[in-house]
């Protein structure tokens, strides 16, 4: 009963076409020239793409007399244009031969959907469901995955190759696979729904198979956008099921590792939905950490170290969700005092130990999540920072500064670009009262910074930084033991 629902979801994407005609073939070049005769000369009637799927009639000198049915429209092909398709299960090996070896082939995506999908409908119910099953539909949403990813990288920019990448596109959804498109950064991002992946999650596949099928079914780049904070928190819980039905020790060193990464940056983002609905985070939280810091820096692959960056600012905009709550004011001589504003927003004050809050030296508003275990005061009792969270994946410095008109509160972010993903954190206070050491590490607008900075307190002026905690003598000197043993800044 399983076997004949597979087989029935499968071949109902598969074009009739290809299922009602034994002489039917693929075409296998970009823009293949349908001709209304067998010459060269000829007048051409159509042009047709990798991966379409033509009926074919006859045979005239080295032409195949062809049908399409998508465009009602006879006519003639070249015989090396195209390639033959059986669809009995005798022809369904040979196959899976070519759909493993287009399967590393760029810009083969459409082609290797026409016979990915020819596949399917050659082989019996069983076998769908066995191993080779499992190979042809990874292989599947390897090309669909990997053409939305060709779409999306604006990495093709004349008109050709884009017209070239819309028709494949046009192609693959012929065949019923489905993309969905998102705004990013000015840019579309266009992604593969991930049918095909949700089916290996449920076959014999091998951990490899299932590792890789679970990486892209949970790309943070194709969430989406406009989900409310409910649907993106089922989605979330989703993508961390997902991959906690991958077994890491069965997988190579290096998928272990993208594995741990995309935990982790999921981890993160549910600690941070946990922490403002009110929930308790800390466990998701250390979640997070714990996956983050699994991640073996030597069997990182060279294409690895962007996602393992982007994990790394996940865990660090929500690492204080790991902290233990913050102790009793006792007798530091300021502290502070969250109250409700308006309907979702905190509020933090200031307050001297020797006044209540009706004497609060500064008052700030945030309708994100106020990490109050930051919260740390220098020697000099004249500042104070505290980490602030004003969306997933990107964490604020606030700094209280006491001037000689009364206390000020400035605002640091991760980096003066349009939020995406990034920290700014507190690294230590420098004695004296007039610098403190921070942390920051951003990625916004396409550009990507980690530095350390050694920053004024009056006006949050950079005076010196680098790329290296080491290079910088404020920071071998003063960096605060407790930021050293919990950020993911040094790494």
């Amino acid at each position: 009963m399983v076997a004949k629902i597979i087989t029935a979801a499968l071949l109902a994407v598969v074009p009739a076409v290809a299922c009602a005609n034994p002489g039917a073939a693929v075409v296998t070049r970009d823009q293949a020239a349908l001709r209304a005769a067998p010459r060269d000369s000829a007048q051409q009637q159509a042009l047709l793409w990798p991966g379409e799927i033509v009926e074919v009639r006859a045979e005239r000198l080295d032409y195949l007399q062809v049908y399409d049915y998508r465009r009602e429209r006879g006519g003639y092909v070249r015989a090396s244009h195209v390639r033959r398709l059986g669809s009995t299960a005798n022809d369904a090996p040979e196959l899976l031969s070519v759909v493993r070896f287009l399967r590393e082939t760029p810009g083969a995506e459409a082609l290797g959907i026409g016979l990915a999908m020819a596949y399917v409908q050659a082989a019996p119910a069983e076998e769908l469901q066995s191993a080779a099953g499992a190979e042809a539909l990874e292989a599947l949403g390897g090309f669909a995955d990997r053409l939305a990813q060709r779409v999306s990288s604006g990495a093709e920019p004349s008109k050709a190759l884009e017209a070239k990448l819309a028709a494949h596109l046009d192609v693959a959804t012929r065949y019923g696979i489905r993309f969905a498109t998102y705004e990013r950064e000015s840019r579309m991002q266009v992604c593969y729904d991930g049918d095909a992946f949700r089916r290996v999650l449920g076959l014999p596949a091998t951990p490899e198979q299932r590792a890789r099928a679970a990486l892209a079914l949970t790309r943070p780049e194709c969430v989406d956008p406009d989900l409310g904070p409910v649907a993106r928190a089922e989605h979330d819980a989703w993508r961390a099921e997902v991959l906690d039905r991958v077994d890491a020790s069965a997988l190579p060193g290096y998928l272990t590792n993208r594995l741990l990464m995309r935990r982790a940056s999921v981890w993160a983002s549910i600690a941070y939905q946990r922490a403002q609905r009110g929930e308790a985070a800390d466990a998701a939280a250390k979640r997070a950490i714990a996956e983050f810091t699994g991640v073996r820096r030597a069997e990182l692959t060279d294409d690895d170290f962007p996602e393992y960056n982007s994990a790394a600012m996940r865990v660090g905009a929500s690492r204080w969700a790991a902290a233990p709550a913050a102790q009793a004011a006792g007798s530091r001589p300021v502290h502070l005092v969250l109250e409700r504003g308006q309907p979702g927003e905190t509020c933090v004050l200031l307050v001297d130990a020797q006044y209540d809050v009706r004497g609060a030296s500064a008052r700030r508003c945030t309708y994100g999540v106020v990490w109050t275990a930051s919260a740390t005061t220098n020697r000099e009792g004249n500042a104070l920072a505290l980490a602030v969270q004003p969306a997933d994946a990107w964490l604020e410095l606030w700094v209280f500064h006491r001037e000689a008109k009364g206390w000020t509160v400035r605002i640091l972010p991760p980096a003066g670009t349009m939020p995406d993903l990034g920290y700014a954190e507190l690294a230590g206070w420098v004695p004296g009262g007039r610098q403190m050491l921070v942390a920051r590490e951003a990625r916004g607008e396409g550009k990507y910074r980690r530095s350390f900075e050694v920053m004024r307190l009056d006006t949050l002026a950079v005076e010196r930084q680098a790329s290296d905690p080491v290079i910088l003598g404020p920071f071998q000197r003063w960096q605060d033991p407790a930021w050293k043993a919990g950020t993911v800044s040094v790494r």
